[in-house]
Parts: C-alpha cells; structure tokens; sequence
C-alpha cells in the first residue's frame, strides 16, 4: 500500500526539478501611467522574451495572483483543468488568470507594453469557473508571479513579486462638506489681485474713452473752422450816372480840351469798383448850406 504513495512523491519530485525558475520579477511599471493603480486593478510590465528557448509553441502563460501571506503556500497546478478559477479567491487565497499563448511574449510580438489586473468587470456578475480577470475584493496586497504551462504541465515560472498595496476606497462619511479655510495670507493675495486687476480695468477704460473723446472734439472744431472760413459774396449794383454840374461842362460846347480838366470846387470824384474789377470814376454834387450833410472835405463858393 506504501509504493503507490511513494511513486506519487517521486513523479513530484521529478516534475519540480524540471521546473525552470526564471529570475524575472513581475512589478508594476516605474513610470508615469493613468491609473496604475486603483481600488480594484493594478498595471504589470509585459514579461517580453523571459520565456524565450523554454516555451513551446502550444505552450501557455498563465498569471498567479495570491495574497501577499498566502504565497508561500501556492502549489502550481499540474495541469490546466486544475488552475484554480477566479471565483476561489475569497477561500482559497489565490486565484490564475490572463491565459495568454507564449508566443505573445516574444520579443518580435508586437504588443500592448502592460498588463491589467482585475480589468473584467463582467466576471465578478456571472458565476463562471474559469479563470477570468476579474476585479480584486480588497487593497491587498497582493503577489502575483508569471507561471509557464505546456501539454504535461508547468515548465518555468518566475519569481513572485513585492507586495502591490491598492489604492483604499474612501468612505462617503468620512468627507468633509465643509470647505477648507483659506488662510490670511491666501486672502491677502487675493484681494491685492483683484485690487490690481479693478485698477487696470479702469486704467484701460480711462484711457480709451480720452482717446475717443479727443477724437469727437478734432471732428468738432474742424467743422466750425470750415464753418468760419466760408463766406457769401454780395452782389454791388453798378452805380447810376449822376448829372454834372452846369459849371463843370465844356464852355462853349464843342470846345473841350482834350487834356482833363480839375474838377469843379463842389465836384467830388468817387471811385467804383465795378463787376468785373475795373474801376469807374463818377462825379457828383454834393449839397451846401444847409441842403444836407456837408462832407469836411468839401469847399462850396460863397454865394
């Protein structure tokens, strides 16, 4: 009864000394990523090329997702019918996923550059038995390690991870509602800001509304000088001629001197300026003693 227990051992034996351990560490990418990690999923790097020259082309890798002081206790499954699904986790303490063919993990796949863990929403609400990604129940933390399968069984794994902490969900009682209170020198700051910005706003306004003014007023005043400037002409009638006096005409007649002759005493000369800017001279008698206004410039003979 003894020597089938001790073929069981040996076959172990065997089959843990043919396991190839890789010193690869899974982890979660240094850099800068968008949700990295959340309250129900974390980000792992693509293990590129780690199983190149042991997988097989029907080769399989799987992912091992245990609590961080449980995985000391995980035991590879020996074959897939016996990978422990996603729906044990809360009682088991551990759980495989993320089946994916080796092939994917050369380093000439093109692929994405990470992994998401607990990315299937759809698997915590149907009750499926296999291994699907489902989201994880708690922060952790957890370990998780890359384990390589074939025909007969696991052929290399990896080495388990540090412990990934989620990020904790935080309580809709624990919020404060209250805003939080500025301090003095915050409040300072911006009242000098706002005080800056009013000063600036009517520094602006001030100085287009004088350049719009002083605009109005040029318009005004160029009106009014051209207003000032334009005039009408006056229209002067041509003056009537005046009867000469009897002293003044030619004496007999038909004897005038062709050289002009001094006007009389009481004769005065005007001069007119005609339409058409000539100048015409006529003769008239002004009134004496008495007949009417008597010019100082004119010498009427004694009577």
């Amino acid at each position: 009864m003894e020597l089938p227990w001790v073929l069981l051992a040996l076959a172990g034996m065997g089959t843990a000394a043919d396991l190839a351990r890789l010193p690869y560490v899974p982890q979660v990418p240094p850099t800068a990523l968008l949700g990295k990690v959340t309250a129900t999923t974390f980000a792992l790097e693509r293990p590129r090329g780690v199983f190149d020259g042991h997988a097989d082309a029907s080769d399989a890798v799987w992912l091992a997702v245990a609590f961080a002081n449980a995985s000391a206790a995980f035991r590879n499954p020996p074959s897939r019918a016996d990978v422990p699904p996603y729906k044990q986790l809360p009682t088991a303490r551990s759980y495989m996923t993320l089946e994916t063919a080796a092939a994917e993990y050369s380093c000439s796949a093109p692929s994405w550059p990470v992994l998401r863990v607990g990315s299937d929403t759809a698997c915590r609400d149907q009750g499926r038995q296999d291994p699907c990604n489902g989201p994880l129940p708690s922060p952790g933390p957890y370990r998780v390690k890359f384990l390589l399968m074939g025909c007969g069984g696991p052929k290399a794994e990896t080495r388990w991870s540090e412990p990934i902490l989620l990020r904790r969900a935080v309580s809709p009682s624990a919020i404060d509602p209250a805003p939080a209170r500025r301090g003095t020198a915050v409040v300072v700051i911006a009242s000098i800001l706002a005080s800056l910005g009013a000063v600036l706003a009517t520094a602006v306004l001030g100085a287009l509304g004088a350049k719009v003014w002083g605009s109005l007023c040029h318009r005004d005043l160029g009106t009014d000088a051209f207003i000032r400037r334009s005039y009408r002409t006056h229209h002067i009638p041509p003056a009537l001629p005046q009867p000469l006096h009897p002293g003044c005409r030619c004496s007999p007649p038909g004897l005038c001197r062709s050289d002009p002759r001094p006007p009389a005493p009481c004769q005065r000369t005007v001069e007119q300026f005609g339409l058409e800017g000539t100048i015409k001279t006529t003769s008239f008698q002004p009134p004496c003693h008495g007949q009417g206004h008597l010019p100082l410039d004119v010498n009427c003979p004694a009577k």
